[in-house]
């Protein structure tokens, strides 16, 4: 899966895109660029095709583990993060995508 999400540090105002190679109804394996503490709490939102429609899901998320920088070209620092904040419609909008994917 390669899904782009845009993050925001919290108390920044600047974003930065990424990609999501893992999702699941509890969190995200994303490669950012950067070293993320554990931890810390991003804003994310995650952009995704559901049929023709495209959807955007915004939420609140934590960085539970981190792994070893994987060097230039691999995409840096490969982290999974947690959901800790996310609306009702949103979670309804993230299963029905991940259950799409299964089919």
């Amino acid at each position: 899966m390669d899904l782009p999400v845009e993050y925001y540090q919290i108390n920044s105002s600047t974003s930065h895109t990424r990609r999501a190679l893992n999702a699941s109804e509890g969190g995200l394996l994303i490669y950012f660029p950067e070293q993320m503490e554990i931890g810390q709490h991003l804003n994310l939102k995650l952009f995704f095709s559901l049929g023709s429609e495209l959807n955007t899901i915004e939420l609140l998320a934590e960085v539970i583990w981190i792994d070893i920088h994987l060097g230039e070209g691999w995409g840096g620092y490969r982290s999974g993060v947690k959901f800790i904040d996310i609306s009702p419609e949103d979670m309804r909008k993230l299963r029905d995508f991940l259950k799409s994917l299964s089919q």
